[in-house]
């Protein structure tokens, strides 16, 4: 057959050992001669240490390709959000002072960066504000203040 079937395995951190090892079994033929799927390990920093578990040893020897990220700068996350933001159409959408402050709160995380700025496009959608800025921010990320149920300020 021409075809290579590939899977896909994002969090595979989170994987047994058991699971693993039948991934390797799984995946090969004729004493590894033959290549039977390809598979792809996507995980933070505990899939290396998952994969020098003792029983993982003959799968780790078989990687062939390994891709170590590293969290983004903060130019390639500030590079980012303003590329996104001329892509849709506005590029001042967002102060200065607001982008600095998602790339320090994103902490070289692309996906956590795009999710705030998503749920600050979506707030500012909803409140009508023409540019974003980091009131917007406090008010959306500020815990609300309020006083317990059943309990008064006391007085003085």
């Amino acid at each position: 057959s021409r075809i290579k079937p590939v899977l896909l395995i994002d969090e595979a951190q989170e994987m047994t050992p058991d699971v693993l090892s039948e991934l390797r079994i799984l995946s090969s033929a004729d004493f590894d001669a033959t290549s039977l799927l390809t598979v792809v390990l996507s995980g933070d920093g505990r899939l290396l240490e998952l994969l020098r578990h003792e029983d993982l040893i003959p799968l780790g020897t078989r990687i062939r390709t390994r891709l170590n990220t590293e969290p983004a700068s903060r130019e390639e996350l500030s590079e980012l959000l303003s590329h996104a933001l001329a892509k849709a159409g506005n590029a001042t959408l967002m102060t200065a002072e607001l982008k600095n402050t998602l790339v320090d709160h994103a902490a070289g995380n692309y996906r956590l960066l795009m999710t705030l700025g998503s749920e600050l496009l979506a707030y500012g959608i909803s409140r009508e504000v023409a540019q974003l800025d980091e009131q917007c921010f406090l008010e959306l990320y500020q815990p609300a203040r309020s006083h317990s149920p059943g309990k008064k300020k006391a007085r003085t």
